[in-house]
């Protein structure tokens, strides 16, 4: 019988039971859905068949769970939250599913019952494209407590069909490639078939009889859901990420056309559909690329209002009063950055042009309903969007933007005279520049939310006392500090086993993994010998299984006795990837210049780094390349070898993360102080028991004063020292340090080939200009960034110190769980109280 292990799998018998818990009664349950549920040939059931099979019976008993929740939100009505971001970067979904829903013993008993290892199973699953970096994947974080709290919540997002892109290494460097992730289908997305609704792009706006507006015309689209339940771990919630997708109809296919042989012609707007969800973030160097993430955005935006109103409108007969003055009492909108910015005006309009209701109190529903998160201080990331593009494509909204900044900067002229010669940098519209007016995206969502949240101490601090200073002066209540968080699910139980076995064994209760602060319960073993021992064959076990990806991935092979030294992360020239190998070269030359005597004290590291550079970012791509020239010439050079080693790691996602951060014993966190808002992966690695070496930027702070400043490795200029710094190189006041000047003019030499770097190094020379001025401070922080090295060279030979610090760093990590970050978002912004089913 061809396929592999299909005389196993006949000799289970195919048996529907969606609820199954037990071994037998599970292996029936996969065992029909390859029968039942067929997507391949009917004789093939090797590990990719198997893995659908498998996934498709879990799928049972989310679709149960979920459909439990929903009818239970539906009779009690509580008042529910609609998180609206661009990104989710979930990762694999089955381990995190049967982990969540306690049965990943019994599934693993019953795939053995077909021959095989579930972990087997579990890598045939490719991640999910739907995000690119720490937006997305805290987004993914929130939902996972968001389920686990038992909050009424949805997510909303948009399938992506092809993703950011997938990464391959090649000798020019990285080289982008569109996901596959759909290419088969994804197992666990349920189509809402009965979910769909219009969303209209261009057209005019008349004004009727009655003085009201109606937008009409233009190009209209179907948004049609599909649903991924999301479990909550040891509870019967399931909640759900709303996808969506733009279809157009068979009325919009043009028969005659194609019959007349136009057949590009004859299915204009279907092509239009499937550019809105092809890709995330498309480029937007061209005025089409520009409309088309306008597009996405406004898409995602009006199908989860109208969603949301149509829920509202359900229930709204069932009140007693049925009043629209309810919908902030049953809705709250949260904005995950400015993406989704258009729920304003869209609300707005939604309100007042379908519903009847004067600007007063859709104005009232609206302010009440949103609020926004913002995540960056990077002015290119505080989007700006052209006036004449939003007119053109929306063009009633730009009206409703229009009245918005209009009232606002009446009511700051009216109530609060001394901040008026502050309207030209808090207004909406900017048209300082005649040629080009914007929409200031940010602003608007400033003026329009209730409440606007940071995601780290230092982060909130500098919107309040710098970014948004002169909002707090109108609005001093309205601004917040929630510092994100991670599941300690996905991020310690599910991918750490041999460490999660290790802790539940000494605190001697497993509740930590939904109450993380039970992690200080290791503090009083830290100097523990036993504890000890165990601690380091489990990290070692973690290396081995990083190794042998390593070796898979790149063929490269590394250490596992070695200190593993990692920085995985979106490349960009803030986060300092460009410091993280300067000090790799400057190692190197180092290395080089030892005689064998001295090297055999030289403490041997491996020195990862893992993260995609956005296709047209071309500083990105050139320190990619760089990180790879150098590996290329370090592991293959004899002399050095056994004590450096630099290493890509291709194609990072959270798949592969789930690899990395187990295995890690020092991760890089050197953003320039002040840019980095927060920072997850630190969150995830200190969790892990890796110690960071960072900048006092974005949660850093908070991490160090948790796990403790000696068990923190600091370095670098502070956050109230930037400005300063920078002001200082443009007068020329900047001295290069002996050692940062060697690094660089070694890859000038062309040690690492011949490649042109000079435009990647120009950007550290010079005092000011674009590209030029050292803007992120790369010099300035490097001889402490090497003296911070050193010291961990040195900590790194005392085993037992180390060790030390691995432990302090995981029970000092109970703050940074997402159950935290949540129940915060709840209980001060949103509203909401659990609503658990029983």
């Amino acid at each position: 019988m061809p396929g592999s292990n299909c005389a196993a799998a006949d000799k289970v018998k195919p048996a529907a039971s969606p609820a199954a818990d037990k071994p037998a009664e599970i292996a029936g349950n996969i065992s029909y859905h390859a029968q039942y549920s067929p997507h391949f040939s009917p004789l093939a059931f090797g590990p990719e068949e198997a893995f659908y099979a498998t996934a498709e019976s879990v799928r049972d008993h989310l679709i149960e769970r979920w459909n439990d929740t929903y009818v239970h939100f539906h009779k009690t009505d509580p008042k529910q939250t609609y998180y609206l971001s661009m990104e989710y970067l979930q990762g694999r979904a089955l381990t995190n599913a049967v982990g969540n829903l306690g049965i990943t013993g019994a599934y693993a008993e019953a795939v053995k019952k077909f021959g095989y290892e579930l972990e087997a199973l579990v890598g045939q699953e490719k991640d999910a494209a739907l995000g690119n970096g720490g937006l997305g994947r805290l987004a993914s974080c929130f939902l996972d407590s968001m389920a686990t709290l038992n909050l009424p919540a949805w997510g909303y997002g948009l399938r992506y069909r092809y993703g950011l892109f997938k990464q391959r290494i090649t000798k020019e460097g990285q080289e982008e490639i569109a996901e596959d992730w759909l290419d088969k289908f994804s197992p666990w997305e349920i189509p809402r078939h009965d979910v769909v609704f219009p969303v209209r792009f261009f057209g005019h706006v008349e004004i009727l009889p009655d003085g009201s507006r109606k937008w009409v015309g233009g190009e209209v689209l179907k948004a049609l859901a599909y649903d991924v339940p999301i479990p909550g771990y040891k509870t019967k919630n399931a909640i759900s990420l709303r996808l969506w997708e733009a279809k157009a109809t068979a009325e919009d296919f043009n028969l005659f056309q194609f019959n007349d042989g136009q057949y590009e012609s004859s299915a204009q707007l279907h092509a239009r559909a499937e550019q809105i969800c092809a890709v995330l973030y498309p480029g937007d160097a061209t005025e089409e690329g520009k409309l088309l993430r306008l597009k996405q955005q406004f898409f995602l935006c009006s199908a989860s209002l109208q969603d949301m109103i149509a829920r509202f409108k359900e229930r709204k007969a069932d009140r007693v009063s049925g009043k629209w003055s309810e919908f902030p009492s049953k809705v709250a909108v949260q904005l995950n950055d400015t993406h989704p910015t258009l729920a304003i005006p869209e609300l707005m309009r939604l309100l007042m042009d379908e519903e009847g209701l004067g600007w007063d109190e859709a104005w009232d529903i609206t302010y009440r309903t949103v609020s926004y998160t913002n995540h960056t201080v990077l002015p290119e990331a505080l989007e700006k969007w052209s006036q004449i593009v939003m007119r053109k494509l929306l063009p009633r909204h730009m009206e409703i933007i229009e009245e918005i900044d209009k009232r606002f900067r009446e009511m700051v002229i009216s109530k609060h005279k001394e901040m008026e010669g502050k309207i030209d940098s808090m207004k909406v519209l900017d048209g300082s520049n005649p040629q080009k007016p914007v929409v200031r995206m940010a602003n608007l969502c400033v003026v329009s939310s209730h409440t606007v949240n940071g995601v780290a101490e230092l982060h909130s601090n500098i919107l309040k006392q710098e970014l948004f200073a002169d909002y707090v002066s109108i609005w001093p209540n309205k601004f917040q500090n929630k510092t994100n968080g991670i599941t300690p699910r996905r991020w310690l139980k599910f991918c750490n086993p041999e460490l999660s076995e290790i802790i539940t064994k000494w605190i001697k209760t497993d509740q930590w993994t939904s109450d993380l602060d039970l992690l200080t319960g290791l503090r009083k073993f830290a100097d523990d010998e036993k504890l000890h021992a165990e601690w380091a064959a489990a990290k070692l076990a973690c290396k081995k299984r990083l190794a042998k990806h390593v070796l898979d991935a790149t063929g490269v092979t590394i250490d596992p006795t070695s200190l593993f030294d990692i920085q995985i992360k979106r490349i960009h020239e803030y986060k300092r990837q460009l410091l993280n190998i300067l000090g790799a070269v400057y190692r190197y030359k180092k290395l080089k210049e030892m005689s064998a005597e001295e090297k055999q004290k030289v403490t041997p590291r491996t020195v990862m780094i893992g993260g995609k550079a956005f296709a047209t970012y071309t500083n990105a791509k050139r320190i990619v390349k760089l990180v790879n020239d150098v590996g290329a010439v370090v592991n293959n050079d004899p002399e050095v070898n056994k004590y450096l080693k630099v290493v890509f790691i291709p194609n990072y996602n959270v798949s592969v993360a789930e690899v990395l951060i187990p295995g890690s014993e020092l991760s890089q966190h050197i953003s320039t102080a002040g840019m980095e808002a927060s920072g997850t992966s630190n969150m995830k690695f200190s969790l892990n028991g890796c110690v960071i070496i960072g900048t006092l930027d974005g949660a850093n702070v908070e991490i160090r004063e948790e796990v403790g400043e000696d068990n923190f490795f600091l370095f670098g200029a502070k956050a109230d020292q930037v400005a300063g710094l920078r002001k200082d190189r443009e007068n020329g006041l900047f001295k290069p340090d002996p050692r940062f000047e060697e690094a660089k003019q070694l890859i000038r030499s062309g040690a690492f080939g011949s490649y042109n770097y000079e435009p990647l190094l120009d950007s550290l020379e010079g005092n000011s200009g674009f590209g030029r001025g050292d803007y992120f401070l790369v010099g300035y922080d490097f001889p402490g960034y090497i003296d911070a090295q050193d010291r961990v060279d040195a900590a790194y030979k005392d085993k037992k110190k180390w060790i030390k610090m691995s432990i302090l760093n995981t029970a000092g990590s109970g703050k940074f769980s997402s159950d935290r970050t949540i129940a915060q978002y709840a209980k001060e912004i949103w509203d909401i109280k659990p609503s658990p089913v029983a």
